[in-house]
């Protein structure tokens, strides 16, 4: 009975390692955050971001996030009709479709100075390489979470890959174990 346990508890190790390699967690602006300081044009061009991967802001109360509907308004930092608008400080938006997506800085005169970010949106199967900054994950589509992770710029097929075989590891492991 004890060895079935165990088998169990490591069969269930490794998809959950499955799960959390196939989505990568984007913390925008890398180690700086959401500030002012960011060259957020320089930081984005050599990111891939794909569905089922998470934005991360992280930033002081100077700050907020404002996602706007269309390149005009990004253009012009039209912050009048938001999508959509975070202010905890640590938000976590999920990628759920593919198209581009355009942030700014919700305090005035920030965005005019370079606080904005577009994020172009591939599909999850696609072949071009995601450069997470963080591999924590969250459930939720837009909001707060406190996670943070480790630094990592394997691609997406590649984690995903390690995922799966530490899940057949785990379970090849649990069956010797188990007999």
């Amino acid at each position: 009975m004890k060895m079935q346990a165990a088998l169990v508890i490591l069969v269930f190790s490794g998809l959950l390692a499955v799960q959390t390699t196939l989505a990568a967690q984007h913390v925008i602006g890398g180690s700086q955050g959401w500030d002012q300081s960011v060259d957020f044009d320089s930081w984005s061009s050599d990111k891939s971001f794909k569905v089922g991967d998470q934005l991360v802001f992280k930033y002081s109360g100077l700050h907020s996030v404002v996602e706007l509907g269309s390149e005009a308004a990004y253009k012009s930092c039209d912050l009048g009709t938001p999508v959509n608008s975070l202010s905890s400080g640590n938000d976590v938006v999920k990628v759920s479709k593919t198209g581009t997506r355009y942030f700014a800085c919700g305090t005035p005169g920030h965005c005019e100075s370079g606080m904005k970010v577009k994020v172009n949106v591939v599909s999850a199967d696609s072949t071009a390489a995601s450069s997470p900054d963080s591999d924590s994950s969250s459930d939720s589509d837009s909001g707060s979470s406190t996670g943070s992770g480790s630094s990592s710029s394997s691609g997406q097929g590649l984690r995903a890959s390690i995922g799966y075989v530490l899940a057949v590891g785990s379970l090849v492991v649990g069956l010797v174990w188990a007999f």
